[in-house]
């Protein structure tokens, strides 16, 4: 009875709010327990985590880094920066652990132990040197384990996020490839105390990473180097990631080139207007312009504003310069034109007077000269009149003289014919300089 009653009393206060926090601490503090056991199993007492790890008299502690990169993104032209996902291993030697074959299990020459002894421990301080914020995961825990090998070997490895500055050159835009290195240093302890050095397989990219304007593949190059810092008064030991940015053309050749080039073409077929389409061929030409400038100043917002010519300036710059010259060339034309008028105008005024002289003594002497029997001398030179000429004579009235001058007037005809070869020519030929000198740039 006595032992029914004890089990009635226990699962009373176990199933009570209180029993359950009662519960709850007792297998915290068991855990805790537990951890600090196994951490006092594997720290020595004489311990001391803000000494370095023991090394050949002159050596310096090596710490292999390896690095596997999970998504890259945000990557931000206006700040200059971009985001980075990664899972970051640091492993090193530590002589001073004391490491009882009875912590790790049958067939495994390793043990798991919980992120809380990594305080307890000597770790190195690698830092981002280029980084604007680096920070590890979190979500109910930080994402961190520490692993500890038969051969006294730690291992720590957590999750990180990290927003890496990168100075960007868009002279290429849109074009331009963006090389962006991550700079890993130590930051208490010099080369002489602590060297980085690449582990086996240094950096890893994830094989699915995709990005929507770039094409990202693996690093580059990675170095090991020393650098020397001016504020720290020492050379410290120093670890580089490459990334290669290579900007997709796709976007911008359905979204800028195309268009801009059948603007360009567009502004051709004011060539084969009439000089007298005024209206027409000014309003075609202005609107190609107007065009090109608002896709231009719309192209802006898409990168920060650089005091240099990118290749996307140009390309713009050789358009505008098309259809400005298109719309220039009306205007020459046009005065051409209006000269020719004036010209005949004058020819005609002091032409007429001698004609009608002589129409009268013709037939004043019985020869009768008609209007038709100067038509029928002067009917190639009558072809050549345009549509909707102001003069009311017929050319029968002019002379010869008066008829080949008037034959200059298409002078601004033969200029917007050979405009219909010479524009297309010329355009082809800036095309065909642009785009290889872009590619060979780009290549170098």
């Amino acid at each position: 009875m006595r032992r029914v009653a004890l089990l009635t009393a226990l699962m009373f206060a176990i199933s009570s709010p209180q029993g359950l926090m009662d519960a709850d601490s007792l297998y915290s503090d068991n855990a805790t327990k537990n951890h600090m056991t196994r951490a006092r199993i594997v720290l020595p007492e004489y311990y001391a985590k803000e000494i370095r790890p023991p090394s050949k008299k002159g050596t310096p502690v090596v710490v292999d880094f390896n690095v596997y990169v999970v998504d890259i993104n945000s990557i931000n032209v206006e700040d200059m920066d971009f985001r980075v996902d990664m899972f970051v291993r640091q492993s090193w030697t530590e002589l001073r652990l004391h490491m009882p074959e009875d912590i790790f299990e049958d067939g495994n020459d390793y043990v798991t132990l919980p992120p809380e002894l990594f305080d307890n421990l000597w770790q190195p301080d690698p830092y981002f040197l280029n980084s604007k914020v680096s920070e590890i995961a979190t979500l109910t825990h930080k994402f961190s384990s520490v692993t500890v090998y038969r051969n006294k070997t730690v291992r720590y490895a957590a999750r990180m996020h990290a927003i890496i500055a990168c100075q960007m050159e868009f002279q290429l835009y849109p074009m331009d490839i963006q090389v962006c290195p991550i700079n890993i240093e130590s930051f208490s302890y010099n080369n002489q105390k602590l060297r980085l050095r690449w582990g086996d397989g240094g950096v890893t990219v994830n094989p699915e990473l995709k990005l929507l304007q770039y094409n990202v593949g693996k690093p580059l190059q990675l170095e090991e180097t020393t650098g020397f810092m001016l504020d720290k008064n020492g050379n410290f030991s120093r670890l580089v990631i490459y990334f290669r940015f290579e900007r997709q053309i796709g976007h911008h050749l359905i979204q800028t080139f195309a268009p801009s080039t059948l603007v360009v073409m567009l502004s051709w077929f004011s060539f084969w207007l009439g000089l007298d389409a005024i209206p027409g061929r000014v309003t075609l030409l202005v609107t190609s312009m107007l065009t090109l400038v608002t896709m231009f100043t719309g192209l802006k917002t898409d990168i920060p504003p650089v005091a240099y010519v990118k290749a996307l300036d140009l390309w713009m710059a050789g358009c505008m310069v098309f259809v400005f010259a298109a719309l220039g060339e009306f205007v020459v034309v046009k005065v051409l034109d209006l000269r020719c008028q004036l010209e005949i105008d004058a020819l005609t005024n002091s032409t007429i007077p001698r004609l009608l002289s002589a129409r009268v003594g013709a037939t004043e002497k019985g020869q009768f000269i008609t209007a038709w029997d100067c038509e029928s001398n002067c009917m190639q030179q009558s072809r050549n009149k345009r549509v909707g000429s102001r003069h009311l004579l017929h050319n029968s009235w002019l002379e010869t003289e008066v008829a080949s001058q008037y034959v200059s007037e298409t002078r601004s005809m033969l200029i917007d014919r050979h405009s219909r070869i010479v524009f297309p020519v010329l355009f082809l030929l800036f095309v065909v300089l642009y785009w290889p000198i872009l590619l060979l740039k780009k290549s170098s």
